[in-house]
């Protein structure tokens, strides 16, 4: 879905990132020979959209004649560091819902009685349901779906706005968690729903189950924040789809960020390295 938003030479293209304090922009305009638009305005807390169009307006250059619009945004990476995450549940394999808290014990004083640890979601927010998929992939018991819709119903009564679905070795056999996500669907009022083998196939359920609370904890702020720029933008005259910035650098159209919202999570950061890393290299040094 990414090359329709390839940039000839002759496009104008505006980057944006906003921080907590300023937002900046910088806009190349090509049809003008690569002429360069810079602004920075302050970051706007109450709805950073509303810097966005600023810093945009800044420059003169009339929104609905530029062609691409690439966001770095730190609304994510900040809901992760402030803990300003949205209610969120999880539904896993009886018997493994302490996995995202006990974690593993990589951290600076692995002994002792001192330091905290707070799991992205709350023990009485996880819950269990009978099923149980083995390493090779093998049921080994089938899924309870009474008791799925039952935990299901149990969340959004504690008022739950996003759900996790994370049951073990679904790398290996996926279908319990899909038939799960589908009986979820049914009761869930919105699409809030993420499954851990969706995001992350791979083995290990700690890194697979934080994964995914990340995901849903910060879905439901990454969605209202993008449908909130699309609509100021759309205001001004910009009726294209725009580009977000990822974790690992790459970018990923507004459209599909909040299914993978979690990719945004230091997206700010890497960006960054990016830009430097492609600075020295057209500035001619090879190992920076």
């Amino acid at each position: 879905m990414i090359e329709k938003f390839s940039a000839s030479a002759g496009s104008v293209v505006a980057g944006i990132d906003v921080g907590g304090t300023f937002t900046d922009l910088l806009l190349i305009d090509g049809k003008a020979g690569g002429k360069v638009h810079i602004a920075k305005t302050p970051t706007t807390v109450e709805n950073q959209a509303f810097g966005v169009v600023a810093a945009l307006g800044a420059t003169g250059f009339p929104i609905d004649c530029i062609d691409l619009i690439v966001h770095g945004t730190t609304t994510t990476t900040n809901a992760v560091l402030e803990r300003r995450l949205a209610r969120t549940g999880m539904i896993t394999t009886r018997g493994f819902r302490d996995v995202i808290e006990l974690g593993r014990r990589t951290r600076p004083q692995a002994y002792g009685m001192t330091g905290t640890f707070v799991p992205v979601i709350p023990r009485d927010l996880r819950l269990e349901v009978s099923e149980r998929v083995e390493a090779s992939g093998a049921v080994r018991i089938p899924l309870d779906e009474t008791e799925m819709r039952d935990a299901v119903k149990k969340l959004l009564d504690a008022g739950c706005e996003s759900l996790v679905i994370h049951f073990l070795h679904s790398y290996a056999n996926p279908s319990h968690e899909r038939r799960a996500a589908e009986i979820a669907a049914e009761l869930w009022p919105n699409g809030h729903i993420t499954t851990g083998h969706a995001l992350l196939s791979e083995a290990r359920e700690f890194e697979r189950g934080v994964t995914a609370a990340v995901n849903a904890s910060v879905q439901p702020i990454l969605e209202r924040y993008v449908e909130r720029l699309r609509k100021e933008l759309g205001a001004k005259g910009y009726a294209r789809d725009f580009l977000i910035m990822n974790g690992n650098g790459g970018m990923i159209s507004a459209r599909f960020v909040t299914l993978e919202s979690a990719k945004t999570v230091m997206s700010g950061p890497a960006s960054g390295v990016i830009a430097a890393a492609y600075t020295g290299i057209r500035a001619g040094f090879g190992n920076l």
